[in-house]
């Protein structure tokens, strides 16, 4: 920390910082609580963010900053203001910091403004103004608030109020001890891969063993972004890790139960599978309806009034967020059914409850889209198309086809071709070479889907319909085969091919776009692996090669989408942000 003469001198300073670092200006006469400069200048996810009376700025912004400075010393040299002549600048904008930030966003360059409650930051200009500052300082305990605000603010009920209570000071006792989130994420991962090996074992004791710790693994998974917020520990691994851990850890515990069933005689993999595709589906009914609607404009529908009016009745929140069996209510669920009964109970329960909660969210998302007369942008058909991840089969028939017009077309095209996979690999004998014509049909009408940008009311429907015809096809052959072990081949492959698309989920989330398109290419895209699947099980009835194709499938699609994912997450140009994660 060096202390500058004034603003021409402070510039001389920070020009002489090596350029790799981030820095920071601070107002001398600066009255507030630690935490609210913690908040404005070492959060790592934002180039530049300022409080009253402190601006920082990352190596990327730094030469956005010596340029606005030396704008404001010439413009307070002269005495001409920096903001535009017919603005009153609010009183924390006179301050070089504030004059600098006004400087920097007037450029171009966006500046972070973290809200800080009840925390105190602020440049008292005389004795009175110090004191008073200095009264309200000490009045709000800082590290109370601190707690607080380590806390995610909506999340689901459990976790509120049987996790939280106790779970931000163990976060507390993590960074006191120097421990960073990343290293809790993979505890958390850890003890819950333990987890489900004590429910493989299959027996009584371990089924219990396997609840209690399920537990505690959701407890650091609670605790890791509370330890994140809490000391502004964000960062890209953080991302990748809190991202796709949750689903590992969930699918991990799936198999262990199905292992652990059939040890006890009972095989429940296709439960196990099925669970695993409904809850899959769920996420992407989510993921595309927030990214359809991230940027549209229109004015708000009947239903998200009704819904905002319910959200003002206290009971009515808690009630709602419990319906959609969120991930705490879900794993507890889960946990204390797998410690008191049985495999196949747990999966009933889970099929049953995330059905349930499926319709709730799905019909309300429908209804909002059928009330709301939006105009989508550009971005947001980008997202669908990159969800939708359709492979070359697919792209060269929306490339020849000409774009189907309708307000509803695309999804109900979408829908048709699923329903006609999923029906073929059902009814139709298995093995089949009338289900391989069933698969082309799905490849012509999947590229007749997406080839007009899908901008329309329901367009987000279309991944949903994708992923269900490629999961639910795959389960559906697999369990329809008599090759041995197939159905858990099945869950390799689906697992494999779903952390693929999380991986495209969080990537459009963070910012940075769809993984590359050479990798969509190179496994297929969703009509081809379902194609291809589909000519495996009429080419391999009945042999156990079935199962090893099912197999090779998985792990050639988990090698090339796991090294292209940890790539892109630990490089530089991966988002520095931290999944809050999602209530379902």
């Amino acid at each position: 920390m060096q202390t500058a003469a004034d603003a021409g001198d402070a510039a001389t300073l920070l020009a002489a910082v090596p350029a790799g670092r981030r820095v920071a200006l601070v107002d001398p006469r600066f009255v507030g609580h630690v935490h609210a400069l913690r908040l404005g200048l070492t959060d790592p996810r934002f180039a530049a963010a300022t409080v009253p009376g402190a601006l920082t700025a990352q190596p990327e912004a730094r030469g956005a900053l010596l340029r606005a400075l030396r704008r404001t010393t010439a413009a307070v040299g002269a005495g001409a203001p920096v903001v535009a002549p017919d603005t009153d600048p609010a009183p924390d904008d006179r301050t070089v910091p504030g004059r600098i930030a006004v400087a920097l966003e007037a450029e171009g360059t966006a500046v972070k403004r973290p809200e800080l409650g009840s925390l105190t930051a602020t440049v008292p200009t005389d004795a009175g103004a110090r004191a008073t500052a200095e009264s309200a300082r000490d009045e709000v305990d800082d590290e109370a608030v601190r707690l607080r605000s380590a806390v995610k603010a909506h999340d689901g009920f459990f976790t509120t109020f049987a996790i939280s209570p106790y779970s931000r000071y163990i976060a507390r006792w993590c960074a006191r001890r120097g421990l960073t989130p990343n290293q809790v994420t993979t505890a958390s991962l850890i003890t819950a891969l333990i987890a489900a090996g004590a429910a493989a074992t299959g027996t009584r004791g371990g089924y219990v063993a396997a609840g209690i710790l399920l537990l505690v693994s959701f407890v650091l998974d609670c605790t890791d972004g509370q330890l994140a917020r809490y000391s502004l520990q964000y960062s890209t691994m953080g991302a990748w890790l809190d991202a796709t851990f949750d689903r590992a850890k969930e699918y991990a515990y799936y198999a262990g139960l199905a292992i652990g069933a059939v040890r006890g005689g009972d095989d429940v993999w296709v439960l196990a599978l099925g669970a695993m595709v409904l809850q899959a589906c769920r996420h992407v009914v989510d993921f595309s309806f927030n990214e359809a609607n991230h940027d549209a404009v229109a004015n708000t529908s009947p239903t998200a009034a009704l819904s905002d009016k319910l959200d003002s009745v206290g009971w009515t929140v808690w009630a709602r967020r419990m319906i959609v069996l969120p991930i705490g209510e879900r794993w507890a669920m889960i946990a204390v059914l797998t410690a008191l009964t049985t495999p196949r109970i747990v999966f009933y329960a889970l099929l049953i409850g995330c059905s349930l909660a499926a319709c709730y969210t799905t019909a309300g998302r429908l209804l909002r889209s059928l009330t709301r007369r939006a105009s989508r942008t550009d971005r947001a058909a980008q997202a669908l198309a990159d969800l939708a991840d359709s492979g070359p089969l697919a792209q060269g028939v929306a490339a020849v086809a000409p774009g189907l017009r309708g307000a509803f077309t695309a999804p109900a095209v979408a829908l048709l071709g699923t329903l006609v996979m999923i029906g073929a690999a059902l009814f139709l004998p298995y093995g089949s070479w009338l289900t391989v014509a069933a698969a082309a049909v799905y490849v012509l009408l999947s590229g007749l889907a997406v080839a007009r940008p899908l901008k329309g009311a329901l367009d987000w429907l279309v991944p949903p319909f994708f992923r269900a015809a490629e999961y639910v096809t795959i389960l559906v052959l697999a369990a329809r085969s008599d090759a041995p072990h197939a159905v858990p081949a099945a869950f390799g492959l689906v697992s494999a091919v779903a952390y693929h698309h999380y991986d495209t989920v969080y990537r459009i989330r963070g910012g940075t776009g769809a993984p590359p398109q050479w990798l969509v290419r190179t496994i297929g895209g969703h009509e081809g692996r379902t194609a291809l699947v589909a000519v495996l099980a009429a080419v391999l009835t009945h042999a156990a090669g079935f199962t090893t194709a099912l197999t090779a499938l998985a792990v050639a699609v988990a090698l090339v989408v796991l090294v292209e994912s940890i790539r892109f997450w630990v490089s530089s140009s991966a988002p520095a942000v931290h999944d809050e994660g999602e209530l379902a």
